[in-house]
């Protein structure tokens, strides 16, 4: 509200919800002057009472609609506002009194809708006009009694509608449209409710077929939210008429066989294979219309996912790709997931600069539990992407499966909001509640939902209210816990059932209809079950993974030829006239020129800037995200140039020429769950893309440990699911305490096994460079397998990491590298001192105050995982008098590397030669805290390495 002079009609300043607060005020002010705000009251002192011709302009203004005109005689003043109050109290607060909850329609609050509350009769609104009330209402309404009654019936019964939280008033305006003329809302033909029954028959059976067949055996059933079901059926056929060719589904265990079955069309043999542990590869429909994975070690059958080709019976040449993601029992990590899958599949990558997207193209539909929605953090960190320009995917489907419990604990313990949907709210995400147990009600649902993402790419909530028929799996008796929402459950008939009953009293079906069609589902499921080869009772109990994996990486040539990498960095230091980088920043890039002149060398930005630029030139497209990374953490990149005067962004490797691969670089939000398993989604669906993730500090990653764990390092054995996303982790003890040293480099070799990934602690910018070219080079190839890289901090500048031109044009990667000028008398040495990372290059500087070195080699071990035994052994082969072998490190000794390679060393060291360990001892924290301890303890490491 703002304050005006006398002058000019202040009252029409005034609309929406400002409009009944300020009445309101007005009436008191009549009533007492003394008991409103001294501004207020001034005011209304200088403005005087409203006219008609007041609130007719305050009323356009606030529905949008100047076509209603007042009677002659206008109803008092302040009965109209109380309409208005009233109808929008409704809008509001119609939720509390809907009929949205299956097992409870008690206990819903009306108090702020009543008339009496304020102070109006039916015959009082029936003097007031429809449109200055409802003015979406449907024709027949004729007063505004009758818009009320269509406001109450529209907002309080099985679908109920949240969105005063929506601050844009277009969104807003539209939302209300859609709502109260119904227009979302189709009624259904009669073979469309004949279809919904046999949807609800399916689901249905299936689900009691398996608990006949399979007793006792967990399937995390779906009955009690079985029009989940049609819900997505309807979704996806709406979706895909419109024009969606990928869609993209993320959901836990609940019900997830059902939605595998039903909506992907996995055959029923499958699952029951599964369920019988016999072999189920044979059982894939030969036609391949559906895509299913497999790992070498597999996974529960209630987290494998699948993908389909689907064509809506409706519009046959309209197809689209559904896939559901697997998922593993860390219940909402898939959201992010499948956030990635989708941005992959709306960009076209084939061209320089950013790519073209086009979010009608795809979308997803994450479905998440009551429990779950509040209570992960996930799925806040998942929403706060949503419009950002890096993440965003034109709006994501949200739809709660509401079981209004979570394993044994119910709501009330569980959250602290009234709805289990709440956290959208602060996001502004429209919700709309719907009761589970009126299928129509969900396909109306689903309809709206698919609109409003479609016309203002946002994201929508579906608050899917129904309940759990038996307990957390098929073994748990929830009885014992939940006794009293468990005594209402065992009464209460299921959905199919009410559905049945409903089409059987409006004349559509007969009872003997149902039974057939029960008895024709029975009779398939059975058919599938006959299909189900014996169980194996002798399994396969290795379970290796393909040669492929299990031979490492192939030879790759990673070099670059000189002239075409001195074209590149030319091209890279080139700006636009007039276009004006900060001075400073211009005289450091500028350099870069000279080297390829001898002059100076190539640090550690600047061949990771030469390296994306040869890897577009190849073909590959590249993602890097992060938090910092356009500039870097450490002022060390700059892939985005600011023109100091106005601002405007250049992106020099957006313009290279006869370049046909995107580029994106993207700063993260403060955020590492839910970025990391977007850009590991992302991957998964653009296999051809180097996609690379920076974390700020490397101890960042630890807010992304679940998804280092359940997705990157494990998928491929689990569901056969391929990625070569990279994760650089700034790593290294420069006296900053305890968190910004340490990346945990030994979670990520703990995690290491059959080859599934690389894990490099590079000390050169060489190395750094064909480490990235060759996993650009393997992106597409069976051998692909993810790249850990704990990048320095300190060394991104120190002329001990940086290489000449030379050596990025004719060198390659190398998992061992050979400290130079040692170990060149190979009688005399009798240590070898193995390290990796930043501490080679603090050796490196010492070695130069040493004049006693012939006795003395370093090893500097680039790949930790898989562990370069061979080329370990190779080198000491060469030291016939050698004693002892030292392994060295920043860390302490129960993290970073040394109790990996511990084993590995002593497994290669030739008989009689020492293995031990210098470093700091055990510790809890990673490091010191006092610069000046680190350097005293980091001297005395170095000092006793070098030292006989």
């Amino acid at each position: 509200m703002k304050k005006q002079s006398a002058k000019g009609e202040p009252w029409q300043s005034f609309y929406g919800p400002n409009l009944g607060y300020v009445m309101e005020v007005y009436e008191q002010f009549l009533e007492d002057p003394t008991e409103v705000d001294p501004e207020l009251k001034e005011l209304f002192e200088q403005w005087g009472p409203p006219t008609v011709e007041d609130v007719k302009v305050i009323a356009s203004a606030q529905h949008g609609d100047s076509s209603f005109t007042l009677p002659e005689q206008p109803t008092a003043l302040s009965k109209m506002v109380a309409a208005v109050k009233l109808a929008d109290n409704i809008r509001t607060y119609g939720h509390l009194a809907a009929d949205i909850n299956p097992l409870n329609d008690r206990n819903k609050d009306t108090r702020r809708i009543e008339l009496s509350e304020f102070n109006l009769t039916e015959e009082d609104l029936k003097q007031i006009p429809v449109d200055f009330l409802c003015p979406n209402a449907p024709s027949h309404i004729k007063d505004g009694l009758q818009a009320i009654q269509h406001l109450r019936q529209v907002y309080t019964n099985k679908l109920a509608f949240e969105y005063a939280h929506v601050h844009e008033l277009e969104e807003k305006n539209w939302l209300r449209e859609k709502i109260e003329s119904e227009s979302y809302f189709t009624p259904l033909s009669k073979e469309k409710k004949m279809a919904l029954l046999k949807r609800l028959a399916q689901v249905d059976g299936f689900e009691k077929y398996v608990h006949r067949t399979f007793v006792g055996q967990k399937r995390f059933s779906i009955e009690g939210l079985d029009t989940m079901v049609p819900l997505l059926d309807e979704m996806v056929r709406y979706s895909v008429e419109s024009g969606a060719k990928t869609v993209n589904i993320g959901m836990a265990h609940r019900g997830r066989l059902n939605v595998l079955a039903h909506v992907i069309g996995k055959p029923y043999e499958m699952i029951f294979a599964e369920f019988q542990h016999a072999p189920s590869k044979d059982l894939i429909p030969s036609e391949g219309s559906i895509g299913i994975t497999f790992g070498w070690t597999g996974d529960v059958k209630y987290h494998l996912g699948a993908d389909r080709e689907i064509s809506p019976q409706q519009s046959p040449t309209a197809r689209a790709r559904v896939t559901l993601a697997n998922n593993p029992s860390h219940l909402e990590v898939v959201s992010p997931i499948v956030a990635g899958y989708t941005r992959a599949a709306q960009e076209v990558r084939e061209d320089k600069g950013y790519p073209e997207q086009s979010p009608e193209a795809s979308y997803a539909v994450m479905i998440h539990g009551d429990a779950a929605f509040p209570g992960q953090g996930v799925v806040a960190e998942t929403l706060n992407m949503s419009q950002l320009r890096g993440y965003n995917t034109g709006g994501s489907i949200h739809l709660i499966a509401n079981n209004m419990i979570g394993f044994t604990t119910e709501s009330r313990d569980s959250r602290s909001t009234k709805y289990a949907s709440d956290t959208a709210k602060g996001f502004e995400v429209p919700i709309v509640h719907v009761n589970a147990d009126d299928p129509e009600a969900c396909l109306a649902a689903a309809v709206l939902a698919y609109e409003y993402r479609k016309t203002f790419g946002k994201d929508f909530v579906i608050d899917l209210i129904g309940y759990r028929r038996f307990g957390h799996n098929e073994m748990d008796e929830p009885m014992v816990t939940n006794p009293l929402m468990y005594s209402v459950i065992q009464n209460h008939p299921n959905v199919k059932k009410m559905y049945a009953d409903k089409l059987i009293s409006e004349g559509i079906v007969t009872s003997a209809d149902v039974e057939k069609m029960d008895s024709e589902i029975e009779e398939e499921l059975k058919a599938a079950y006959n299909k189900v080869p014996a169980k194996d009772d002798d399994p396969d109990t290795v379970l290796a993974p393909p040669e492929d994996v299990a031979n490492g990486l192939p030879e790759i040539n990673t070099s670059v030829d000189f002239d075409k990498l001195e074209g590149l960095n030319s091209e890279l230091l080139q700006w636009p006239e007039g276009f004006n980088v900060f001075k400073k920043l211009d005289r450091i890039l500028k350099r870069r020129s000279q080297v390829f002149e001898g002059k100076g060398k190539i640090d550690w930005a600047h061949a990771e800037t030469l390296a994306f630029a040869s890897i577009l030139k190849d073909g590959t497209p590249i993602r890097l995200t992060g938090q910092d990374s356009e500039r870097g953490t450490f002022a060390q990149r700059h892939l985005v140039l600011h023109d100091e005067k106005s601002g405007e962004e250049y992106i020099p490797l957006h313009n290279l020429k006869e370049s046909h691969a995107s580029f994106v670089v993207h700063n993260s939000p403060l955020t590492e769950t839910a970025v990391v398993g977007y850009e590991y989604g992302y991957n998964v669906f653009a296999p051809e893309t180097l996609v690379l993730w920076e974390a700020q500090f490397g101890d960042f990653s630890n807010m992304a440990q679940v998804m280092f764990d359940q997705f990157i390092s494990a998928g491929r054995a689990k569901w056969g699911q391929k990625t070569g996303l990279v994760m650089l982790l700034p790593h290294g003890y420069e006296g900053q305490g305890p968190e910004h040293s340490s990346a945990r480099l030994e979670r990520f070799l703990q995690l290491g096994g059959e080859y599934n990934w690389t894990v490099a602690n590079c000390s050169t910018a060489g190395q750094y460079f064909h480490i990235l070219r060759r996993q650009a080079a393997i992106l597409q190839k069976e051998e692909v397998r993810p790249l850990v890289i704990m990048t320095p901090k300190s060394l991104l500048r120190n002329q001990f990491a940086a290489v000449t031109a030379e050596e990025l044009a004719n060198g390659e990667f190398h998992s061992v590298l050979e400290q130079k000028g040692l170990g060149e008398s190979p009688d005399a040495v009798e240590r070898v001192v193995l390290c990796s990372g930043k501490i080679a290059i603090d050796v490196e500087e010492k070695l130069q105050d040493l004049d006693d070195k012939d006795w003395l080699h370093v090893l500097r071990v680039e790949e930790i995982y898989p562990f370069p035994k061979g080329d370990i052994t190779t080198i000491l082969e060469r030291y016939p008098n050698l004693k002892e072998l030292v392994w060295i490190q920043e860390e302490p000794k129960n993290m970073g590397a040394w109790t990996f390679a511990e084993p590995r060393l002593r497994d290669i060291a030739p008989q009689g030669v020492d293995v031990h360990y210098i470093g700091r001892r055990r510790r809890s924290s990673p490091s010191e805290g006092e610069p000046t301890v680190h350097k005293k303890e980091q001297s005395r490491i170095i000092n006793e390495a070098l030292t006989r």
